[in-house]
């Protein structure tokens, strides 16, 4: 008996039909199988892929934490730090450095030029910074993340630029520096005194550096990756000079006068200052300017205090730390004139702790119209007449009491020949220019010169006031060797042939040492030795008859 399907529609199936459905459901299954089979297999194939990725990337990354290496394809600056550890490219990069910042930076405006070390600038390269940078590449992501990045670098170029420093202050000073060279630069005004007149000397416009811009040419050049000693091109910008601000230069200028003053408890003395202003009104100043001129003159007046120094009475001086006197009996009148007129322009002169004592300063240039007469003196070795002959007496003379002062010697020479005012060794000669004598008040507290002329005799005394730890000073000095003297000749016409005579006799030169004695309570506490000198012998000059 035939079976019969009905469907769903309910429409009835035959034999056949039913035979071919059948086969169609196994065909189905047997499909389903195979699919899933397939599909097993894909995914156990992913599974299989998925570890083995894993796995490669444990691996890769462990090789790669394990290593101190910096990785494939970086540089620094141009410099190639790949495969080499951290310390291995700073030594690398340090050694670029060093040569760079000992390279002179060579700037040019027009056809100036101009050199600056970077050190000049306190130029410095944060170069720890991009070594860690460079390390840190394959370091700082998962380990995916570092894996690719690590894969990427061995065919990417990777160029790391430090970062840089400059001292702003020290780049600021060079500004004026360079604006003050370039010839087509802005001048500021300019203001000189000359004696009692103050020169002013109008600005110009012009040009000056941009200093931002400057800067940056700068760090460009330092950061190159190939480095050269080409010269950098000054970046300018037009500039502006200043207007002559009269109200504000008198402000620089006026000084009041300040008196010296005196207390004796608490014992203090204070030096006088002398001031300075305009010697006309400031709107007489302000139309001196007017119109175009190379150079403006306003008149100055010095403003003298009521009390100078050198007015303190001798009572603020309670104490004589030195004397010294020397004879000059046997000067003929004018050396006698000079030496008291020299004397007398020291007299008095007080130096406050830290002044330093100039002979020429304080006597001036020795001129007939400053009084000075001609008389006896030595020059380039001979015995001339000369406008202020003698005034090395009082130098000698003051000298000796500034060393028995034991004051600091600042400068001093000795006679080309010796001199007999004064022992060897003890000499001071001057001459206008040079050289001088000079010596500083070394002690704590002010000190006077108080100078005196009487029957032929010149005595020089320093006051002041002792202190507790001051010495007792002795100067003594030693002839050490004996300079010959040497006969030269001299033809003489007026001389019958074979006869001769003595032109000037000879006698001979000395060396010699001087010490200084400090003690106290009559026991020497220290000698030092205050100068070594030479002098050089009188040859004797002998004319021969022809």
């Amino acid at each position: 008996m035939n079976a019969i399907l009905v469907t769903n529609k309910g429409d009835e199936l035959t034999h056949d039909e039913l035979e071919h459905f059948n086969e169609a459901k196994k065909i189905v299954k047997l499909n389903n199988k195979n699919g899933n089979k397939k599909r097993n297999i894909i995914i156990a194939l992913l599974i299989v892929l998925l570890i083995g990725a894993l796995v490669f990337c444990t691996i890769f990354a462990l090789l790669n934490m394990g290593s101190d290496k910096i990785q494939n394809n970086i540089k620094i600056m141009g410099i190639d730090v790949s495969n080499i550890t951290q310390d291995e490219a700073k030594a690398r990069i340090n050694q670029t450095i060093e040569e760079r910042l000992a390279t002179d930076l060579i700037l040019k405006h027009n056809d100036e030029t101009y050199t600056m070390l970077p050190s000049e600038i306190q130029f410095s390269y944060d170069i720890n910074s991009a070594i860690e940078e460079a390390y840190l590449v394959g370091r700082k992501g998962n380990i995916f993340q570092n894996n690719f990045t690590i894969l990427k670098q061995k065919n990417n170029l990777l160029e790391i630029t430090p970062k840089v420093e400059i001292s702003e202050s020290m780049f600021e000073e060079f500004e004026p520096k360079l604006n003050e060279g370039f010839q087509d630069g802005v001048k500021q005004p300019e203001y000189n005194r000359d004696g009692n007149n103050l020169i002013i000397k109008p600005g110009k416009n012009g040009y000056k550096v941009n200093l931002g811009e400057l800067k940056d040419r700068i760090i460009n050049k330092m950061l190159l990756s190939e480095y050269n000693t080409d010269s950098i091109e000054i970046p300018v910008v037009e500039g502006k000079c200043d207007d002559i601000d009269i109200d504000s230069l008198h402000s620089t200028i006026y000084k009041d006068a300040v008196d010296a003053t005196f207390t004796k408890n608490p014992y203090n003395i204070t030096a006088s200052e002398t001031g300075l202003d305009f010697n006309i009104s400031i709107d007489e100043a302000k139309a001196i300017i007017t119109g175009d001129k190379e150079e403006y003159v306003i008149p100055l007046k010095i403003l003298y205090p009521n009390v100078s120094t050198d007015d303190i009475s001798l009572e603020a001086f309670p104490d004589k730390l030195a004397t010294y006197t020397t004879n000059y009996s046997s000067s003929s009148y004018s050396r006698a004139n000079n030496v008291e007129l020299a004397a007398k322009k020291i007299d008095g002169t007080v130096l406050m702790p830290g002044d330093v004592f100039s002979y020429n300063d304080t006597v001036g240039k020795r001129t007939k119209q400053a009084g000075f007469q001609e008389a006896p003196a030595y020059a380039n070795g001979k015995v001339v007449n000369e406008v202020g002959g003698g005034i090395c007496q009082v130098s000698s003379t003051l000298y000796n009491t500034v060393l028995r002062s034991n004051l600091e010697i600042v400068d001093r020479s000795n006679h080309m020949f010796q001199v007999g005012y004064v022992p060897i060794g003890t000499d001071a000669t001057v001459s206008w220019g040079a050289p001088d004598l000079k010596f500083k008040n070394n002690r704590n507290y002010a000190i006077k010169i108080v100078t005196g002329s009487y029957g032929r005799n010149l005595t020089i005394d320093i006051y002041g006031l002792k202190q507790e730890n001051d010495y007792d000073v002795e100067i003594v000095s030693y002839r050490t060797g004996t300079v010959g003297y040497r006969t030269t000749y001299t033809t003489d016409s007026s001389l019958g042939k074979g006869k001769t005579k003595v032109i000037q006799s000879g006698s001979n030169g000395a060396t010699s040492v001087t010490y200084r004695i400090l003690k106290q309570n009559g026991a020497e506490v220290s000698r030092e030795v205050v100068s070594r000198d030479t002098y050089q012998p009188h040859n004797k000059i002998v004319a021969r008859g022809n």
